[in-house]
């Protein structure tokens, strides 16, 4: 598996286990385990949690603060209900890191990015087809958005900026 994010390839701190063996200090649980793990958690832990993309952003609201790490499951390339998922879980709150992890292709990267997804987690079989190089550049073609509440962290979006625009030339007539 291949992890990146907006600077390219990234080491991944993170263990990733289908039972409570949470002896690591990173780890990602599945939804099913995530009360299990977080009460079994040992000081300074750090807790993720894998859902799929039929999970309910609302559901993880009441364990923000004690997770560090949400993985959405993308099945396909095609299906970008994670999408939703991404900007709902950021819509609600939620500050820890986002990461998309399925067969995406380089094209989906800046709205992945846009929605909030923080990192990027690849099968070896679309990171063989696609390099990093053309994930950064992927990212750096679309800067700017039409949709409000997007890109996170970043400028405002187009329409915002017309305004803007509009309202200081008026303000120098």
């Amino acid at each position: 598996m291949l992890l990146l994010d907006r600077e390219g390839a990234k080491a991944d701190l993170w263990t990733r286990v289908e039972t409570l063996d949470i002896s690591a200090d990173k780890v990602i649980v599945p939804s099913a385990l995530l009360q299990d793990a977080l009460a079994a958690r040992r000081p300074g832990q750090q807790i993720g949690v894998a859902i799929d993309n039929t999970e309910r952003a609302a559901a993880l609201e009441p364990y923000f603060g004690a997770l560090a790490l949400v993985v959405i499951a993308f099945p396909t390339g095609y299906n970008g209900r994670g999408f939703s998922i991404a900007r709902q879980l950021r819509e609600r709150g939620f500050s820890g890191l986002l990461r998309a992890s399925g067969p995406l292709v380089s094209d989906q990267f800046p709205h992945a990015l846009a929605c909030g997804f923080d990192e990027i987690e690849l099968p070896d079989a679309s990171a063989e087809r696609q390099p990093v190089e053309q994930w950064l550049a992927a990212a750096a073609r679309i800067s700017l958005n039409y949709q409000r509440g997007y890109n996170y962290g970043a400028v405002a979006n187009i329409l915002e900026q017309r305004r803007a625009a509009r309202r200081a030339g008026a303000a120098n007539v």
